[in-house]
């Protein structure tokens, strides 16, 4: 038995036993306190045990994904999914905490968090001194993969609206930067100009992934009302989110500098994460109001303060807002990754077109970026490694399927039903899972193909 193996099972068996335990134990506690009437100030107590729960599960399927070397995001989504597994098998709470309004608050919260912190790790100048060929390669990426992912939603669900397809598609443009970032690290090369192109593209597909979400997610609200969009309003919607993108960062260079300095003069602990969560649930409110996805509020912010020097907070440990950061994060994005895992019904995956579906639109979303390949300029580059690097979705897709989820059509019927949400889980996890040895096999090509 490999030492790899012997560890997954070391955290495996545990997590196993843990999740039955501690799953009964919910079970008696919901019983009891539905018997009892209920809440203790107005929240229900079992409320607390399963935010509990989840969070256990996510650190424990975290932990097992990390050691087999894979993204731990994926842990915490198979967390999920064993979770809600339990319903199949007659445990009636899992149904009640997938629509539980805390524990979905919680997780709003969470991927606003989460947003915010992939914000703060990027950067606007340097998506600028990228150039052309990150530019190019991100509009191909996300124009090809946005066609083929409306072809694959249309040939499967025929009678659906034109809008459904269109949201499908647009949860396969964006590109995890976080996933990327980390598999180059690993491989020693993201000095190279390869990864250069690579994570100034992904972070220009994640605009532009957040720029469609404002304009589909309008439409589909505009759509329900009984209204119709004409490409004028379309063009509006896309301008909005424009705007607001740049408003932010105007505000960023000239307003926040000041608020933040006048702000480092309080001398109580911990000022500057509570100013700097204030300010991103500010803009995300500010984002709603326009129209917006809350979540292009908290990008906004994170890129917003990553243009502010805070000296004012200097010489308080030393640490970045970053850093800060980190801990409110560990404990709001897991909910929000667990409880996309309990929505995954495994139900829907025992028709044949369900999982003919999943394998396409995964089919889709590779094809897709590999064709971004062809955006790539200057000899010497490797156009493969560009385009596996490209392939790996992550929390944006996740964040999408999941406000597809709360978006209703006209008909009454969810934008993303329940064999969509699944079939882009996996796409998720597979685009994942494939990257890592994708990527070290086209570099090892390259260097073989040198040395002969």
């Amino acid at each position: 038995m490999s030492p790899r193996t012997h560890a997954a099972k070391a955290v495996w068996l545990p997590a196993l036993a843990a999740l039955v335990v501690v799953s009964l134990g919910v079970r008696a506690a919901a019983g009891a306190a539905s018997s009892d009437g209920g809440a203790v100030g107005g929240l229900d107590p079992a409320v607390l045990l399963s935010v509990a729960v989840m969070l256990v599960v996510a650190k424990l399927g975290g932990e097992l994904f990390a050691r087999l070397r894979q993204p731990a995001v994926l842990g915490e989504l198979a967390g999920g999914i064993l979770l809600g597994s339990l319903s199949l098998f007659g445990v009636a709470w899992v149904d009640g905490l997938r629509a539980d309004a805390v524990v979905s608050a919680l997780a709003e919260i969470g991927v606003i968090i989460l947003l915010f912190e992939v914000g703060l790790e990027s950067n606007v100048r340097e998506m600028v001194s990228v150039g052309w060929s990150s530019l190019l390669v991100s509009t191909l990426g996300v124009v090809a993969t946005f066609a083929l992912g409306f072809g694959a939603s249309a040939l499967f669900f025929r009678g659906a609206p034109a809008l459904a397809h269109v949201f499908v598609a647009a949860t396969l443009c964006a590109t995890s930067v976080g996933i990327t970032a980390r598999v180059l690290r690993d491989l020693g090369r993201l000095q190279t100009r390869e990864a250069s192109v690579i994570l100034g593209a992904a972070v220009i597909d994640d605009v532009m992934a957040l720029l469609i979400l404002a304009v589909v997610a309008g439409a589909i609200r505009a759509d329900a009302a009984g209204q119709s969009l004409a490409l004028a309003d379309f063009g509006l919607i896309a301008l909005k989110a424009v705007a607001f993108l740049l408003g932010a960062l105007l505000a960023g260079r000239y307003v926040v500098p000041q608020l933040f300095r006048g702000a480092g003069r309080f001398e109580g602990r911990g000022v500057l994460v509570a100013v700097a969560v204030a300010f991103c649930f500010l803009l995300a409110w500010a984002a709603a109001l326009a129209g917006l996805a809350p979540i292009v509020g908290a990008f906004a912010a994170g890129l917003v303060l990553d243009e502010v020097h805070l000296e004012s907070f200097a010489g308080r440990g030393g640490r970045s807002l970053t850093e800060l950061l980190a801990p409110v994060g560990a404990l709001l994005v897991p909910v929000f990754f667990v409880l996309m895992g309990l929505r995954v019904d495994l139900r829907a995956f025992g028709r044949a077109e369900a999982v003919g579906f999943a394998l396409l639109l995964t089919a889709a979303a590779v094809a897709g970026k590999l064709a971004c390949a062809l955006g790539v300029k200057g000899r010497g580059t490797n156009r493969l490694a560009v385009g596996l690097g490209m392939m790996p979705r992550g929390e944006v897709s996740l964040i999408f399927v999941g406000i597809g989820a709360t978006l209703t059509l006209p008909s009454g019927g969810a934008v993303v039903g329940a064999a969509t949400f699944g079939a882009v889980v996996i796409m998720v996890a597979v685009t994942t899972l494939i990257t890592p040895p994708a990527l070290k096999w086209s570099f090892r090509k390259v260097r073989t193909r040198n040395d002969e």
